[in-house]
């Protein structure tokens, strides 16, 4: 017998025992909602023995690691589909992602509209089915064949990249068809209740251009049909609050052929950049920052010493000056060391904050591009921290009391993700336990929970990543804070203690808005365009009603904007009603309608785009109402 331990309670079973079969002892309703387990902080498969003692939790959907085996699950039916509608098919990768699932294909044509309906009828039959998934061993030669008498070339490619002589490939068969995969997987078709395919896109095989373009088809699952409703209807409103149409239809910002990845910010995308980049400044004034600004483009050799030329050069746009070679900066991080260094620091100068909006460029593929979520160029709010041991918590703390406050200031949500020592990482082991402690320790000081990514810290210093939650309730990764042993000891940072010795400062990388371009695209798709009165580009429309109120309109415009509020004045030849609706359109905030009863009475009729009429009131009420509104920040 073995002892197993669920949430505290220990129980005894048979060596042998499957995580699935504990389930069932449990209950018919979890052994029904299990898609995975986790055994002494393992995820397994359902399928998976007990042999010893251990500590097990069983996965339902509601975790994200069994929701990632019901993705993967469904992946493998979509799979299933493609190869009864093409048989010639030859099947890629097909992972769990972020929101569902995806499959590359290498078919013999390019897919439909036609064909994702009929794939998704066909896994609706395979689910329907109810097909049993079985995992099944062979050794690495025998895979080897068995993939390639299937004429299944990725799959050879991976096997031999991935396997040992003598060594055990793990398949997943389910009826007619079997694939190369680790799992973990649900028991069986019927396991999935609803599905749904979103789209499909082409994507290079293992991301390198030089290679085969595949066919990516994208899906998503749930374990109720009520669920997968919800989430179309999400997708549906997310359409309307896509950045990329909104940020043209409001005149934001544009994308052109001339430079893809590289945005360009028209006038009143300018105006919404400069009020968040006037608030940034705000805040950080507040809280003892200093603000400097580094070179775009410096020298290899900084970033041979920086770490970066060795971890991240596939990233960096490159060039030569003088016969030497430089880059353009993808961080502003080694330019922050070289200004802590331009003079002698001492234990009375620490904490030193110093931040920067610096314009970094990465190199990302084109097919990753996306609007301004995803760029090759845009403007990050870095700050670095640099401290002494004793000030590493209550600075960290600072920090996110920092991003809180200013989340909530935009009326985000969040939650804290901490990241782990990765394996392609610099400095020892137990540099990395004594940082990530310290990041623990902070946030649960200030009464906060979070989350453990294993592995995905930064290659200098675990993390603290802050995930927004918009008003679809979709997460987008901004705010970060890194703490880093790691630079301070490369360019040997220096300052000196009250003991009069030379000491190693502690860094903190950390930034709230993360890509500047980026969070006005979240701001864009949670607001709708609608921005809150502070953020608007334009806060006020004027509409005289017909041409003899123009000049009075226009006479109310310099009144407001001399009262520092951004108007415009729409005196086309078009009724009103018409203005009215072209207004809506643009989200402003406020419009004025100005026809002959407020020439006579020198008030003004005010519209609201939500509340619509709000009556008549004098300029003076109307400028105060405005300014308290943007005073407060207020989110309408």
């Amino acid at each position: 017998m073995i002892k197993v331990t669920l949430k505290g309670d220990v129980r005894e079973f048979e060596s042998g025992t499957t995580v699935a079969e504990v389930a069932k002892s449990i209950g018919a309703g979890l052994y029904k909602a299990a898609c995975a387990g986790r055994v002494d902080g393992q995820v397994v498969d359902l399928r998976t023995a007990l042999t010893a003692d251990c500590t097990l939790e069983i996965l339902t959907f509601e975790n994200e690691d069994g929701k990632k085996a019901y993705w993967h699950t469904t992946s493998h039916i979509m799979a299933q589909a493609v190869q009864h509608l093409f048989p010639e098919a030859k099947f890629a990768i097909g992972p769990a992602i972020e929101n569902g699932f995806y499959y590359d294909f290498d078919l013999p044509r390019t897919l439909t509209p036609e064909d994702l309906t009929a794939i998704e009828a066909e896994m609706k039959k395979l689910i329907k089915q109810n097909i049993p998934l079985e995992r099944v061993e062979v050794p690495a030669e025998e895979a080897l064949k068995m993939m390639e008498d299937l004429k299944q070339d990725y799959k050879v490619e991976l096997i031999k990249e991935h396997s040992g002589k003598g060594e055990k490939i793990s398949f997943y068969k389910q009826g007619d068809y079997i694939d190369l995969c680790a799992g973990p997987h649900l028991m069986s078709t019927g396991c999935v209740k609803a599905v749904k395919l979103t789209n499909c896109t082409g994507a290079y095989w293992r991301a390198d251009a030089n290679n085969k373009m595949l066919q990516r088809v994208y899906g998503i699952s749930f374990p109720k049909t009520a669920d997968l409703d919800q989430y179309v209807n999400m997708l549906e409103e997310a359409k309307k609050r896509d950045h990329r149409k909104l940020g043209r239809d409001l005149e934001l910002f544009t994308i052109l052929e001339e430079g893809p990845g590289f945005p360009f910010f028209l006038p009143k995308g300018m105006i919404l950049q400069n009020l968040l980049m006037d608030y940034w400044r705000d805040v950080h004034k507040k809280a003892g920052y200093q603000e400097i600004s580094t070179p775009v483009i410096l020298s290899r050799k900084l970033w041979e010493r920086s770490g970066h030329w060795a971890h991240y050069k596939d990233n960096m746009y490159t060039t030569v000056i003088d016969d030497e070679d430089y880059a353009i900066k993808p961080m502003n991080c080694p330019g922050g060391m070289l200004v802590y260094k331009t003079k002698m620091r001492s234990y009375k100068d620490l904490p030193l904050r110093m931040g920067e909006v610096g314009l970094v460029h990465r190199h990302e593929l084109s097919g990753a591009l996306h609007g301004l979520m995803r760029v090759r160029c845009f403007h990050q709010d870095d700050a670095h921290i640099f401290m002494t041991p004793e000030q590493m918590k209550s600075e960290i703390q600072g920090v996110v009391r920092l991003i809180d406050s200013v989340y909530k200031t935009f009326g985000f949500s969040y939650f804290i993700e901490l990241s782990t020592m990765p394996e392609d990482h610099m400095g020892d082991k137990a540099t990395w336990d004594n940082a990530t402690q310290i990041l623990r320790d902070a946030v649960t000081e200030l009464g906060y929970n979070y989350e453990v990514n294993e592995g995905d810290g930064a290659f200098y210093g675990p993390k603290l990543d802050f995930h927004l939650r918009d008003c679809l309730g979709r997460t987008w990764q901004c705010g970060t804070i890194q703490l880093d042993f790691q630079l301070p000891e490369r360019f040997e940072l220096e300052y000196t203690g009250a003991d009069g010795q030379k000491h190693r400062p502690i860094m903190l990388h950390r930034v709230v808005f993360g890509s500047i371009e980026r969070f006005i695209g979240i701001l864009i798709e949670h607001f709708a365009g609608a921005f809150p009165i502070w953020l608007s580009p334009v806060q006020v429309q004027i509409l005289p009603i017909a041409e003899r109120h123009q000049e009075y309109a226009h006479r109310l415009r310099d009144e407001l904007d001399a009262a520092g509020i951004r108007v415009e004045v729409d005196d086309r030849n078009e009724k009103i009603g018409y203005k009215i609706r072209e207004a809506q359109l643009q989200k402003t905030p406020y419009m004025l309608v100005i026809g002959d009863k407020e020439m006579e009475s020198d008030n003004i009729s005010v519209r609201h785009r939500k509340a619509g009429d709000l009556g008549a009131m004098s300029l003076a009420d109307f400028v105060a109402r405005v300014n308290k509104e943007v005073a407060d920040k207020t989110l309408d």
